[in-house]
C-alpha cells in the first residue's frame, strides 16, 4: 500500500467532543483543520452523554441550539440524591444566567455526528475516520506532523500545529515527552442500562450500606453506575453476578425486578477513572487539550464540558495567531493560562469529594445516616454547586469568526 500524504495548517488527533468542537471552529474561522478518528463510527457505549448548560450555551452562541435540542434527549432540570433515607438536591440550574437551565443526557455519537455535520459545511474542515494516530513527525525538537495508519494504508500529515485530543489514554501525549502529573482516584465505576418504569423515583444518586449507585434517566432505561474501590472489579467479578445484583438491590430496593436484565458481565462496562493532568499542555507544534491535558474523575460528570471549554478557549486564541500568519507554538502557553486554573480547581473539588465522602462510603458496609445538617448545607451551598455543575468555573464563550458570514476572511491554508 501507498503512504498517503496530506498538508494542512491544523492536524487534530481525536474526534472525541474537544476535537470535534476544535477542528470545528478552527474550520468555521478558516483555518485548514484535519481530524484524525480512529473508529469507523462515533457509537460506543457508556461514553459521557451529559450535556450541561455551558455546552448548551456554545449552541445558542453558535446559532443552532434549537436544531440542536430537536434531536432525541432528556432534559435535567433538578438533580437529586439520597444519602441513607435522607433526600436532597444535588443541583438546581433554575438560576443559572444561561439559555437553557437544564442538562441535556444524550447519546454522545448524537452529539458528534451533529457536530460533524455542521463541521462539513466548511471547505476547511477535513475528518478521517479510521485513521488511527501511531506516531508524531518531529523535526529539530518540534512537532510537525502525525503518522497514522487506515484501512487503505499508511498516512502521514504534516502541519504546523498538532493538537492531542484522543482522551485519557492519549497516544499523542505518551509520545509527546510530556510530563504528567498522577493524582489518583480511590474508585473505579461498573456501567450498565437497566430498563426504567415511568413509576420510578428520578433519584440521580443513591449512597447507602457501603455503596454508591448513580442512575441517569435515559427515557427507557436508567444509565446506572455502581461506584467501586479502585481495582475491585475483578474480586466482584469472582464473587458471581448474582452478587453484583444483590448489591444493586442493597442501595437501590425498587431495581429488583430488573436486575436479571445484567445475564452477563458482557452487559456491564468497566470505567477505569484516573485524575492526572499534564504540567505542561505543550511543546513547539504541539497542544493537549481535553482528557489527553488532564484525565478527570467522573463525579459531577463535567469531564466533556470541560474538554469543550478547553477546545473553544484553544480555538479562540490561536484562530488569531493562524490568521495574523504567527507561530502558533507562541499562543500555546496562553491556552494553558487560559484554562489552568478552571481545572485545577474542578479537580480539586472531585478529589475532595473522592477522599471525603466516596472513599469512606465504600470502605464500610454499615447503613449511612446522613448528618443532621444536610439540610442546612444543601440550602446553603446550592447556588455554589449548581453553578460549579452547570457553567464550570470559567465558562468560555465563541469568539472565532464565521468565514461563511464574514466577507473578505480567506481560508487559510498550509504553507509549504
Amino acid at each position: 500500500m501507498e503512504l498517503e500524504k496530506l498538508q494542512t495548517e491544523c492536524c487534530v488527533a481525536g474526534g472525541g467532543p474537544a476535537g470535534m468542537m476544535v477542528g470545528f471552529l478552527l474550520a468555521r474561522a478558516g483555518i485548514d483543520t484535519v481530524v484524525l478518528e480512529k473508529h469507523a463510527d462515533f457509537l460506543r457505549d457508556f461514553r459521557g452523554d451529559t450535556v450541561h448548560p455551558s455546552t448548551l450555551e456554545l449552541m445558542y452562541e453558535l446559532g443552532f441550539l434549537q436544531e440542536f435540542l430537536k434531536r432525541a434527549h432528556q432534559e435535567l432540570p433538578r438533580l437529586k440524591g439520597q444519602i441513607g433515607q435522607k433526600e436532597f438536591v444535588v443541583a438546581d440550574f433554575s438560576a443559572l444566567p444561561t439559555h437553557c437551565r437544564f442538562i441535556v443526557l444524550m447519546p454522545q455519537w448524537d452529539f458528534l455526528n451533529f457536530l460533524a455535520e455542521k463541521a462539513q459545511r466548511y471547505p476547511a474542515f477535513h475528518l478521517k475516520m479510521e485513521a488511527e494516530v501511531t506516531g508524531l513527525k518531529e523535526d529539530a525538537g518540534r512537532i510537525v506532523g502525525l503518522h497514522a495508519k487506515t484501512p487503505q494504508g499508511e498516512l502521514e500529515v504534516r502541519s504546523k500545529l498538532v493538537m492531542g485530543a484522543d482522551g485519557r489514554s492519549s497516544l499523542v501525549r505518551d509520545r509527546s515527552g510530556l510530563q504528567v502529573d498522577d493524582i489518583g482516584a480511590p474508585m473505579d465505576v461498573l456501567w450498565m442500562r437497566l430498563h426504567r418504569h415511568s413509576s420510578d423515583s428520578g433519584m440521580l444518586l443513591r449512597v447507602d450500606r457501603g455503596k454508591v449507585l448513580v442512575m441517569l434517566d435515559r427515557g427507557e432505561y436508567w444509565q446506572t453506575g455502581l461506584v467501586i474501590p479502585k481495582g475491585g472489579a475483578e474480586q466482584i467479578k469472582q464473587k458471581g453476578i448474582e452478587a453484583l445484583r444483590a448489591s444493586i438491590t442493597e442501595v437501590a430496593p425498587f431495581l429488583e425486578d430488573r436486575v436479571s436484565e445484567l445475564r452477563s458481565w458482557d452487559d456491564i462496562k468497566l470505567l477505569t477513572v484516573k485524575v492526572d493532568r499534564l504540567q505542561k499542555w505543550s511543546r513547539p507544534g504541539l497542544l493537549c487539550i481535553g482528557d489527553a491535558a488532564h484525565a478527570m474523575s467522573p463525579i459531577g460528570g463535567v469531564g466533556i464540558n470541560l474538554a469543550l471549554q478547553d477546545a473553544v478557549a484553544a480555538a479562540n486564541i490561536l484562530a488569531e495567531a493562524f490568521r495574523k500568519g504567527m507561530d502558533p507554538s507562541e499562543s500555546l502557553p496562553a491556552v494553558q493560562r487560559r484554562r489552568e486554573l478552571p481545572t485545577r480547581l474542578t479537580q480539586g473539588a472531585q478529589v475532595t469529594i473522592q477522599n471525603r465522602i466516596t472513599a469512606p462510603v465504600l470502605a464500610s458496609s454499615k447503613p449511612v445516616r446522613a448528618p443532621w445538617f444536610l439540610p442546612l448545607l444543601e440550602r446553603a451551598t446550592r447556588r455554589l454547586r449548581s453553578r460549579f455543575l452547570g457553567l464550570g468555573f470559567r465558562p468560555e464563550h465563541i469568539k472565532t469568526a464565521d468565514v461563511a458570514k464574514t466577507p473578505g476572511v480567506a481560508v487559510v491554508r498550509f504553507a509549504r
